[in-house]
C-alpha cells in the first residue's frame, strides 16, 4: 500500500509539468493536444510490442476502453484551452475541482450513497483553491474551461478505475491513445475551421516539448496513475492530485513571472489542500486496514 501512495505521488510530480508545456507549446489547445495522444500512442505501440505484452482483449473491449479515452483527450483540450485563455495558475487551480466532481457523480454512476466525508474534503478543498485564488473577471472564460476540464476528468478517473482491475494499464492507455487520436483527427478540421491557425505542423522546439510530454506527462503519468488506481479509490487519486497546482504554480512563478501575490491566504490555502489530502490519505489507509 505505501509502494502505491508513492507512485501516486510520483505520478502527482509530473503532473505538475502539464500545465508548463501547455504554456511551453505555442500550438492551440486542439493541436497540442492532438499531437500529445498521437506521439504517446506511438511510444505505447513501441513500448507494448518491445515488451511483448500480452494481448487477448477483443475487439468489443478494445472499443470499451477506447471510449473512455475520449473522456480525457477531451479534459485535455479544455484543460490547455483553460491556460491559453488565462494563465497556468488558473488552469492547474480550476483541476483541484476534479475531487469535488469525484465526489458528486462517483454515487451517481455506481448507484451508491453519497460520501459525507468527501463532500466534506471537497468542501476543504475548495476552500483552499478559494483561497489561494481570488477568481478575477478578467479571466473568466479560462474560468469556465477549466471547471469543465476539471468535470470530464472526474469522468475518466471513475471509469478508468474499472478497466485497471481487468486490464494492463500499458495496453488501456495505448487503446485510449489511438481512440483519442483518431477522434480529434475527425474533429481537427470543424476545429480549425472556427479556429485557423497559420500552421498545424509544430516547430522544432515544441515537437521536443511535445515528446517530452507525452513520454513523462502522458505515458509514465497515466501508466503510475493506472497502477494506483488497483489499490487506492478513484476519489482519493482526484483528491490527491490537488498537489498537482502547488508544484505548477510554483514553476510558473520561479520561470513564468506570473504575478500573482504570494501572501497569507496562499499559505492558508495550500495548507487546506495539504490537509484534505492528508486526511482521505490517513481514512483511506484505514479503511484498507480493516478489508
Amino acid at each position: 500500500m505505501k509502494n502505491s501512495y508513492f507512485l501516486l505521488h510520483l505520478a502527482v510530480f509530473l503532473a505538475g509539468f502539464t500545465g508548463v508545456f501547455g504554456k511551453l507549446i505555442t500550438l492551440n489547445e486542439g493541436l497540442l493536444t492532438f499531437y500529445r495522444v498521437l506521439f504517446s500512442a506511438v511510444i505505447l505501440f513501441i513500448i507494448v510490442r518491445f515488451l511483448k505484452i500480452s494481448n487477448d482483449t477483443t475487439n468489443s473491449e478494445k472499443k470499451s476502453i477506447g471510449t473512455i479515452g475520449i473522456l480525457i483527450t477531451v479534459h485535455w483540450v479544455f484543460f490547455y484551452a483553460s491556460i491559453k485563455y488565462s494563465n497556468i495558475s488558473i488552469g492547474v487551480i480550476c483541476y483541484c475541482l476534479t475531487s469535488f466532481f469525484t465526489a458528486v457523480f462517483k454515487p451517481i454512476i455506481d448507484r451508491t450513497k453519497f460520501r459525507f466525508t468527501e463532500l466534506l474534503l471537497s468542501a476543504l478543498t475548495l476552500a483552499g483553491i478559494s483561497l489561494i485564488f481570488h477568481f478575477d473577471t478578467s479571466y473568466q472564460l479560462g474560468i469556465i474551461l477549466g471547471v469543465i476540464s476539471s468535470a470530464f476528468a472526474a469522468l475518466y478517473t471513475i471509469y478508468n478505475e474499472r478497466l485497471v482491475q481487468f486490464y494492463d494499464s500499458r495496453l488501456i492507455n495505448y487503446y485510449q491513445m489511438i481512440s483519442g487520436s483518431a477522434f480529434l483527427l475527425l474533429l481537427l478540421p470543424f476545429y480549425l475551421y472556427f479556429f485557423p491557425v497559420e500552421t498545424v505542423i509544430p516547430n522544432l522546439s515544441d515537437t521536443i516539448y511535445l515528446i517530452l510530454l507525452a513520454l513523462f506527462c502522458t505515458v509514465g503519468l497515466y501508466v503510475l496513475f493506472a497502477e494506483v488506481l488497483k489499490k487506492i479509490p478513484a476519489f482519493t487519486v482526484n483528491l490527491t492530485f490537488n498537489l498537482e497546482p502547488i508544484y505548477a504554480i510554483v514553476i510558473a512563478f520561479l520561470f513564468f513571472n506570473e504575478s500573482k501575490s504570494v501572501n497569507t491566504s496562499f499559505y492558508v490555502g495550500i495548507l487546506f489542500i495539504i490537509s484534505s489530502v492528508a486526511l482521505q490519505t490517513y481514512t483511506s489507509s484505514k479503511e484498507k486496514s480493516l478489508d
